[in-house]
């Protein structure tokens, strides 16, 4: 059994006293910095001068720097700029201020599980995901609660980082949910395989095929997009309420019979293989190898992938209904 630590499991004494330099102010970056001000810490933002980012920053309140001066500011350095963007900003500008005893934070463990980012032996790396958007780590925190997070600890010169993982993930609220310690290895590559197979990938193949299979055989586009897409988000909100069974048993039972005698159909050995198949190509990085040379080269496929999603039929009625809806601008 993983272990789960909570509020009493945790201190933020690690943290006091210390500089906290967050690199990158977007979706996570203005969360966490404003979860852990809120906590009492003292939090510096570093981003490029004078960016959209850094206006925000400032408006927030905070001090702003450019990332080489926070850097050496800080004691402990969190890293939340895009996972592509990060080797090159880390040897540019934070290797050459990360001395003995400094501490390296990470929100995924992509760059350190595949050698991309190779800190020094002698300053802690850890790492404190949050398993939401920052817009909900943040309402949750201002609503006395928390979303849950996963802690792992890469280097120990200290011998605290663990502590000092806690002390993070109880200045986002997190501990209150709770929070569950892993490793580099295994947020980073089971984080890769659920976005793949199900959360992300998985996901729209279903809803796309289901409205395609709905059109050929002669339904309305608006039927088919309320049934294959629209009402997805109500079920996935009654899963994320209640589980799979108080999903089932708030359903009819017609959608009960129906779903589980026809489901497994859908999905079944084959596409578990084929599952199979994707998560070998992440565990030998296969997958990392690809997208870093996708990234280098411009990212000319997943441009011409977004076109192909933006243009499908699904999206086009799509964003009519969330417009008469009122739901989309």
């Amino acid at each position: 059994m993983v272990k789960i630590y909570f509020d009493k499991d945790s201190s933020l004494d690690p943290l006091k006293e210390k500089t906290i330099a967050v690199i990158g102010y977007g979706s996570q970056g203005h969360a966490q910095a404003q979860n852990m001000r809120d906590s009492g810490l003292n939090v510096i933002i570093g981003v490029r001068p004078e960016g959209s980012s850094w206006k925000r920053a400032k408006n927030d309140g905070f001090e702003v720097y450019p990332i080489s001066e926070a850097a050496e500011k800080a004691d402990v350095i969190f890293m939340l700029i895009p996972d592509m963007v990060q080797p090159a900003v880390y040897e540019k500008e934070i290797a050459p201020h990360l001395s003995e005893g400094k501490t390296l934070d990470f929100a995924h463990g992509f760059n350190i599980h595949f050698k991309q980012i190779i800190p020094p032996e002698n300053v802690d790396v850890i790492m404190v995901a949050p398993k939401s958007p920052g817009l909900r780590l943040r309402e949750t925190y201002k609503e006395g609660f928390g979303v849950p997070a996963l802690i792992a600890v890469y280097q120990d010169w200290s011998g605290k980082a663990k502590e000092t993982a806690l002390a993070v993930a109880k200045a986002l609220g997190c501990t209150k949910a709770g929070v569950i310690e892993t490793t580099f290895k295994d947020e980073t590559e089971s984080d890769l395989i659920g976005e793949q197979t199900v959360l992300v990938g998985g996901l729209i193949e279903l809803i796309k095929n289901g409205f395609e299979v709905l059109v050929e055989n002669g339904y309305p586009p608006e039927l088919a997009y309320f049934e294959a897409c629209n009402e997805a988000k109500l079920i996935m909100d009654l899963i994320y309420e209640k589980g799979i069974i108080g999903m089932l048993r708030a359903v009819s039972d017609t959608a009960k019979y129906g779903g589980l005698t026809v489901g497994p159909k859908v999905i079944d050995e084959h596409v578990k293989e084929n599952m199979r198949k994707a998560v070998k190509y992440v565990q030998n990085g296969g997958f990392a190898q690809e997208w870093l040379e996708e990234h280098r080269s411009g990212e000319k496929r997943l441009k011409e992938l977004m076109k192909e999603i933006e243009e499908h039929p699904l999206e086009k009625v799509g964003r009519f209904i969330r417009k008469t809806s009122g739901i989309e601008d």
